[in-house]
């Protein structure tokens, strides 16, 4: 039997869910539109365990979002899993947001395009196929009418995620499909934490670091 935690924060989404043999067992997330990570990250893993009579010690690993995504949602999701995997001498398991998130629909032809804003007009994407394997590099690119167009000329593109809702006016083609209220969350995590524990892919605790894909920038306030 494999008890996996999941954490999800790389987005406003915080998310924590509890998986056995890759089946959910417990959910909890909240998506407010703030990032509320700090206040209730901890409190849902506590509810988690709570809910389903389980201590720590009974956890066999816990699987983090590793980004891209926001810098602070990510550091907090991380410090977390490996924290838990420090006391409780567990291993630490890595998913990829953009892949977690593409697996939240199932299409039959065509591409899936995962999105996450990345502020502006800019989003951090990548391609997956039918079969959610990866067909273009995790990339960060400023959205324009240009984007996609060698894929949409003959293919059915699913866009979705937070930063596909403001490519909606920009991306014209008839074979663009976007979808509403699709982000990444800790339940889609649960298959594809399960897969990486059954073939042992662990992460370094004490190494590891989240994807952030560009460097943290700090912009100074104005002066008044």
């Amino acid at each position: 039997m494999a008890l996996i935690l999941n954490i999800e924060t790389a987005t406003k989404n915080c998310s924590v869910s509890l998986g056995k043999e890759g089946k959910p067992l417990v959910i909890k997330e909240l998506n407010n539109g703030n990032y509320s990570h700090a206040e209730k990250l901890h409190p849902f893993i506590q509810e988690i365990m709570d809910e389903c009579g389980i201590q720590m010690n009974q956890i066999d690993a816990v699987a983090v979002s590793k980004g891209p995504g926001s810098y602070t949602g990510l550091r907090i999701g991380v410090s977390a899993a490996k924290g838990l995997c420090f006391a409780s001498n567990i291993p630490l398991i890595s998913i990829e947001t953009l892949n977690s998130l593409a697996t939240s629909i199932q299409i039959e032809n065509g591409y899936i395009v995962p999105m996450l804003d990345a502020r502006r007009m800019e989003v951090y994407s990548a391609v997956y196929n039918v079969d959610y394997s990866q067909q273009r590099e995790i990339q960060a690119e400023i959205i324009n009418d240009k984007s996609f167009v060698e894929l949409l000329e003959s293919n059915k593109v699913h866009f979705l995620g937070d930063g596909a809702d403001k490519c909606k006016d920009v991306i014209k083609s008839e074979n663009a499909v976007f979808y509403n209220d699709k982000y990444p969350s800790s339940q889609q995590m649960i298959a594809l934490s399960y897969e990486k524990f059954q073939n042992n892919e662990f992460e370094d605790v004490a190494y590891f670091e989240p994807f952030y894909l560009k460097d943290f920038v700090v912009i100074p306030q104005k002066k008044k």
